[in-house]
């Protein structure tokens, strides 16, 4: 923000110098040029003045050789023709004589206007001696314009100048600008990211800048410890509900077993499908926890090699799906590596190949696949059971979303924040032949990934 705010001052600062200084450097070197053509001209005229006292009136050529003197020591050269376009007197110089003071000669005898010509560094300016319309002769008066030249360069040099100089002041004001707006809001960000990566004490100490600026750290700053505030009151809700329900459903659980253990006929029947419900009230219990660890956390981000964890978990859930005369296996596929939290990968395909194993009969098959699409790293939970119907799709990952699952109905519930927390997507879809297919996008591990911390292990429920 601190280099737009530095090149929109220079972009503007520069077009307002543009707009004023040329044209003002443009009206100063007509100025210049107009006033030493006057001057010239004046010159040339007293000269003139008095050349037209010798020419016409016959008097002396004194005063005539006194003005071609002085404008000798003034550095100009001169000459005064008669009326016959005969050259009468000059100064040492001859800069005005020649072709092109000849040709002014002819114009000013002629009663015309000239057009003085600059050639070679030097003006030329002629006058009558005279009646304009019966000249007794004409005067040439050459001029170097070095003096000219020099006084345009000036004006150019002081208005570059005061260009650069107004650029550079600019230069110092808008990184003053820029760093006292940018500052305090680099500032916030960097709270902001440190509260986002989990540092809930985190605060924004903004003492500087725009009075928007202090106003805004002191919301974040509010909003962070209401944050606090809720995120641990929430923890402390979650570390209550473990203590208080795990502690005595374990007691139930033992309470039942010595029952069962000294129980026969129907009364062993109902305490084993009163164990039956404690046991799915703990897995319940267990889920609600996971759930709720995976919705108050974000990762840190680490690079998970996706090949390595699909072919490790199906490893590992191959007895299973023995004991239960399901075939599980691992599809070939590329060399992958995702940017995802520590572990999150394991726990996602442990719900997913638990919830397949589930759902299919003896027989059937669950696959799991891999491949690259884009920017993301596919991975494929396939499975020929009985699929999913098109509502049950729709609130599959929604806490107990789908009323029929056989489990406590929030493995997909933590499949989706797992995934979606670390950038990713999931989504269902039905198996060509029936079945159900469970697709995730991982996003893949660049060189810039890098997230906040990571999650706890969340069990498969």
């Amino acid at each position: 923000m601190s280099r737009r705010i530095t090149l929109t001052f220079l972009a503007l600062t520069t077009v307002l110098l543009v707009l004023a200084v040329v044209p003002l450097g443009v009206l100063m070197t007509a100025r210049e040029r107009v006033s030493f053509r006057d001057d010239q001209r004046s010159a040339t005229r007293v000269i003139a003045g008095a050349a037209e006292e010798h020419l016409s009136d016959h008097r002396s050529a004194a005063a005539m050789r006194k003005e071609l003197a002085a404008a000798a020591e003034a550095g100009d050269c001169a000459a005064v023709y008669d009326e016959a376009a005969r050259l009468v007197a000059s100064t040492p110089c001859a800069a005005a004589r020649g072709g092109e003071a000849d040709e002014l000669v002819e114009r000013v005898l002629a009663g015309h206007e000239p057009e003085p010509p600059e050639n070679e560094g030097r003006l030329l300016t002629a006058e009558p001696a005279g009646d304009i319309r019966q000249p007794a002769g004409a005067v040439v008066l050459a001029r170097s314009a070095a003096p000219l030249h020099a006084r345009l360069a000036a004006i150019w040099g002081w208005s570059a100048g005061i260009g650069a100089l107004g650029l550079a002041a600019c230069v110092l004001l808008s990184v003053r600008l820029a760093r006292w707006v940018g500052r305090p809001l680099s500032t916030l960000d960097a709270a902001a990211q440190r509260l986002g990566e989990g540092e809930l004490g985190q605060r924004a100490v903004v003492d500087g800048g725009p009075p928007e600026v202090r106003r805004l750290a002191a919301t974040f700053n509010t909003m962070a410890g209401r944050t606090e505030a809720l995120v641990h009151g929430h923890r402390a809700v979650i570390a209550d509900v473990s203590h208080q329900l795990r502690t005595p459903l374990a007691a139930l659980r033992l309470r039942l077993d010595v029952l069962a253990a000294g129980a026969d006929g129907d009364t062993a029947a109902e305490l084993a499908a009163a164990q039956v419900e404690i046991a799915r009230l703990s897995r319940l219990v267990d889920g609600l926890l996971a759930v709720a660890r995976a919705e108050q956390t974000t990762p840190r981000r680490v690079a998970v090699r996706v090949d390595e964890v699909v072919e490790e978990r199906v490893s590992a859930w191959s007895p299973v799906a023995e004991e239960r005369e399901v075939r599980l296996t691992a599809d070939a596929g590329p060399v992958l590596t995702a940017a995802l939290g520590g572990g999150h990968l394991e726990q996602v395909l442990d719900n997913l190949v638990a919830n397949a194993l589930d759902a299919v009969p003896e027989g059937g098959s669950v696959t799991v696949g891999r491949r690259l699409t884009g920017r993301w790293a596919e991975v494929r939970v396939r499975d020929d059971g009985p699929g999913m119907g098109a509502q049950a799709k729709e609130v599959a990952f929604h806490r107990f979303g789908n009323p029929e699952a056989r489990g406590a109905g929030l493995g997909l519930a933590i499949v989706h924040r797992l995934v979606t927390v670390n950038g990713g997507t999931v989504r269902l879809t039905d198996t060509p032949g029936g079945g159900l297919t469970v697709v995730l996008e991982l996003p893949l591990w660049t060189e810039t990934s890098a997230g906040p911390r990571s999650l706890p292990d969340l069990k498969k429920t």
